[in-house]
């Protein structure tokens, strides 16, 4: 196979930013409007962009929802998935996923917003089956995450980091506490990340904390 020519990886790389673009665009059009009330005109003016360039990348308005719901579950895995299985005991590595896990929530907001009326939008009526179909694929590699959070539960029970929990229970009402972050939480212009990371860890250690082994439990 040949390699690409300089003109072909640079029009490869035009094509990536500009999907790129409509991406962003359209995360913070559903969060503003919701997939409903949101149309490809709204996309494409959040992109500063025409109509024709959301649908050379895309065929719909629901597979531009697709991408960016996929798109959001593949940065929060990207950043959380590394502390699932780094170094210290069960709670350590829970702190730092949660950590991480916020993070992600407060630079991607708009993304995680997608990623949630994905998951309440999969019953709907009037989703056709091929639709329904699509947000179950996606919704498993929720679960997926879901899993990777209670492995490290079970896991802080067995070295006594946590204290004797249910794990799918402690698992859900976490992250679910987690998530609420975005009912309350909105970046001002020019934070710094700095700020976000001191707010993270004041929200862990109040939500992980109540998970932790007493001392003398341990």
């Amino acid at each position: 196979m040949s390699a690409a020519t300089p003109r072909e990886a640079g029009t490869d790389g035009r094509r990536t930013q500009a999907r790129a673009r409509v991406l962003d665009a359209a995360a913070e059009a559903f969060m503003r409007g919701g997939f409903g009330a949101t149309t490809i005109d709204d996309i494409a003016e959040e992109a500063g962009a025409t109509k024709g360039l959301v649908y050379y990348h895309f065929r719909s308005k629901f597979d531009v929802f697709l991408a960016v719901y996929g798109e959001g579950m593949r940065r929060v895995r990207t950043r959380v998935e590394p502390h699932a299985t780094g170094p210290g005991t069960g709670r350590a590595r829970l702190s730092a996923m949660s950590h991480a896990h916020l993070m992600n929530l407060m630079t991607d907001l708009a993304y995680h917003h997608v990623v949630h009326q994905g998951v309440r939008a999969q019953d709907s009526p009037e989703l056709r089956i091929r639709q329904r179909d699509a947000l179950s694929a996606l919704n498993e590699l929720r679960g997926g995450y879901e899993l990777m959070f209670r492995e490290v539960v079970v896991e802080g029970i067995a070295d006594g980091s946590l204290r004797e929990v249910e794990p799918a229970l402690a698992t859900r009402t976490l992250l679910s506490s987690l998530n609420a972050v975005d009912v309350w939480f909105r970046r001002v212009d020019a934070q710094p990340e700095s700020e976000l990371e001191e707010l993270a860890g004041r929200v862990v250690d109040v939500l992980v904390g109540g998970l932790g082994a007493a001392p003398s439990a341990r």
